[in-house]
């Protein structure tokens, strides 16, 4: 997959079968539009492009920019979709400029100017353009004029793509995350940055790696203990290992982190990025009478995030 960030230096794709989206999550729902793109660019011996934009439209266009929740940062999108098989991947960005032109502008000036399209698989209620005022019935009127076939996204679908989103999000603000992973179809992740926390966990022979996640934006599940995979920057491997969301009650309660135990792993990664796949949850947060209580009860976790993974 070749990834474009800037339209002046796009190539000139062979027979461009284009669709435009957010595609926070690259879950089950988009796959199916995937599925589509593929297989027209397949049909006619084109090209697949998927158009996306950074940052968030709604950062742009909307006052509402703290309830913004994604499933995916731009780099975990990049990662999904590449498995996915596209050719092209072309990260717009949003601005105030291009949120401000007009519908037939956008038309004209953005999608047939850059991608001089073959075929646009779009959603029937798919809006564009400044105030939204651009729709499929008006991409239909110009077909003829500039020589692409539009090809629909059924209702059904665009349907399950917003409700699976919404959701997925539910499921992991609540910590369900066997539900939020069957949305997905995979298993959720993120990365965090390895920094020095108070080391308690080492006193109590489970030293954990402190995550802070970089991206303001990015969802973070509901708190509790869970099962993980870890990928330490530049390595291949995943190493199995427990995560615990929250507030520490038994140690001190005050602030909210993020700490995963990686088993079999000892080496120091402070500053590091490391990845964490959440495979299963285990328990909630419960504050113990002791640290022995506490050390007793991390045992049994890791013999339950074993059995899982």
């Amino acid at each position: 997959m070749q990834v474009h960030t800037a339209l002046n230096q796009l190539p000139a794709f062979k027979k461009a079968i284009i669709t435009i989206g957010t595609f926070d999550g690259v879950h089950n729902g988009h796959k199916q539009v995937l599925h589509a793109l593929k297989s027209t660019a397949q049909s006619v011996g084109g090209e697949s492009v998927l158009i996306t934009f950074d940052p968030h439209p709604r950062k742009v266009v909307s006052s509402a920019i703290l309830g913004i929740r994604l499933l995916n940062t731009l780099e975990e999108k990049k990662k999904l979709l590449e498995k996915e098989g596209i050719d092209h991947l072309v990260i717009v960005p949003f601005t105030e400029k291009f949120a401000n032109l007009s519908a037939t502008e956008y038309i004209e000036e953005f999608l047939v100017a850059h991608f001089h399209p073959h075929t646009i698989i779009m959603g029937h209620d798919h809006q564009f353009g400044r105030n939204r005022q651009g729709n499929y019935a008006l991409l239909a009127s110009k077909a003829e004029q500039f020589g692409y076939l539009l090809k629909e996204i059924p209702k059904q679908v665009v349907e399950d793509i917003t409700i699976s989103s919404t959701k997925i999000r539910e499921h992991l603000s609540r910590a369900a995350i066997a539900a939020a992973n069957q949305l997905l179809g995979y298993p959720f992740f993120f990365s965090g940055r390895v920094v020095h926390g108070n080391k308690i966990g080492r006193t109590l022979g489970y030293p954990t790696a402190n995550l802070k996640i970089e991206d303001p934006e990015k969802i973070v599940p509901g708190n509790g203990i869970y099962a993980v995979y870890a990928r330490p920057e530049g390595s291949d491997h995943l190493f199995k290992g427990m995560m615990s969301i929250g507030f520490r009650p038994t140690v001190d309660g005050k602030s909210r982190v993020i700490e995963v135990n990686i088993f079999e792993f000892d080496r120091e990664i402070y500053d590091e990025l490391l990845e964490v796949h959440m495979v299963a949850y285990l328990r909630e947060e419960k504050k113990y009478e002791s640290l022995q209580g506490l050390i007793e009860q991390l045992g049994k976790d890791k013999q339950n995030s074993l059995q899982v993974l």
